[in-house]
């Protein structure tokens, strides 16, 4: 928002008029907006005990302080009851983590987008969707918690479309990327468990990634019949994972009845892990052909294989798979690259 011109809280406009005005001074993501009066940024910031003028960091492209009050402007823009800002605010801190590299995510010509998943009580307390059609429309805590990151990405961050935000043709992910994990029918511990927590905690995990790849597996009755199906689809010449394989991880979103057979067929979350950095692979021969070849950032080791016949994995370990279970009936699954140069970042929602 320009210095020089009022801030939300100052507009002295009837809320219809509100979102042509935001419109028109570069203030939304083009869909209508809850307009941002004092008492709904208050009822946001009261479900947190932080500071509203407390700085969590400089965010990119355009470094600019990011304070919690102004998180809790967008989330209410983007239409989030008061009760999804703690989630809203942790996923924020997330990204502002090194390890995330924000500035990458925001500014490259990859068509990625900051997925965020919350595991925990806390998902189903308030709605968070985790079963049939999770990364699509239909649902009030996934659309509007993933579009409040979003506007605050383009009005804190400064990631507009080609302006900052340099992708060459972006992707609807870009408009909201949230989701739950369906721990109610995942055979395994849910994914932040997998990372370190406790099944109690409510956490966010922040994972730049592309939209998710879908992977059909109508026939499949083992474990390996399906896994393979995961592995193709994640290894082709068209993705980013493999070439800057020093920082890359690899997202699986297992449909329950996948996961559901592959459990039956004995294979824990590490079986599942370790199959899949086997087997997403590539020879050395044909990512030659790739349009990538070249500008690769690979271990010395992959930069003396000269066998064009060699398998290389697209991640440097098992634990750069990531594994978890979402969707509803039917026999899908899906796969989600992440933009290469961006680890997931994982955080407590405080006070939920």
């Amino acid at each position: 928002m320009s210095q020089t011109e009022a801030t939300p809280r100052e507009l002295e406009l009837d809320e219809a008029a509100v979102y042509d005005e935001f419109v028109r001074r570069g203030w939304c993501d083009g869909l209508p907006i809850v307009p941002p009066t004092p008492e709904r940024v208050q009822a946001m910031l009261a479900t947190v005990s932080a500071d509203p003028a407390r700085p969590l960091g400089l965010m990119p492209p355009l470094w600019r302080e990011c304070t919690v009050e102004k998180i809790a402007v967008n989330t209410v823009m983007a239409g989030c009851l008061p009760e999804y800002f703690p989630v809203v605010l942790a996923a924020t801190q997330a990204l502002l983590e090194p390890a995330f590299n924000l500035y990458g995510v925001q500014a490259t010509t990859h068509p990625v987008a900051p997925l965020l998943v919350l595991n925990g009580p806390l998902a189903e307390r308030i709605g968070m969707h985790s079963g049939s059609g999770c990364f699509g429309p239909g649902f009030r805590a996934n659309a509007t918690i993933g579009r409040a990151i979003r506007l605050v990405l383009m009005n804190v961050g400064g990631g507009w479309p080609g302006r900052h935000d340099m992708a060459t043709q972006g992707s609807p992910a870009k408009f909201s990327f949230a989701i739950g994990e369906a721990e109610g029918v995942s055979p395994w511990a849910p994914l932040h468990v997998s990372r370190g927590f406790t099944a109690e905690q409510n956490v966010v995990t922040m994972y730049g990634g592309e939209p998710p790849h879908n992977v059909n597996d109508h026939v499949g009755t083992t474990a390996a019949g399906i896994l393979n199906n995961v592995a193709d689809v994640a290894a082709t010449l068209g993705s980013n994972v493999g070439w800057y394989f020093s920082q890359s991880q690899l997202l699986v979103v297992l449909g329950p009845e996948h996961a559901a057979t592959i459990a039956s067929d004995g294979f824990t979350r590490e079986d599942v892990q370790r199959f899949v950095f086997e087997h997403a692979r590539l020879p050395l021969g044909r990512l030659k052909l790739g349009g990538m070849w070249g500008i690769h950032d690979w271990p010395l080791w992959m930069q003396k294989v000269t066998d064009e016949s060699a398998m290389l994995p697209l991640v440097p370990s098992p634990d750069d798979v990531l594994v978890m279970v979402a969707g509803g009936p039917g026999k899908h699954s899906a796969v989600v690259p992440n933009c290469t140069f961006s680890r997931a970042v994982s955080r407590v929602v405080d006070g939920a």
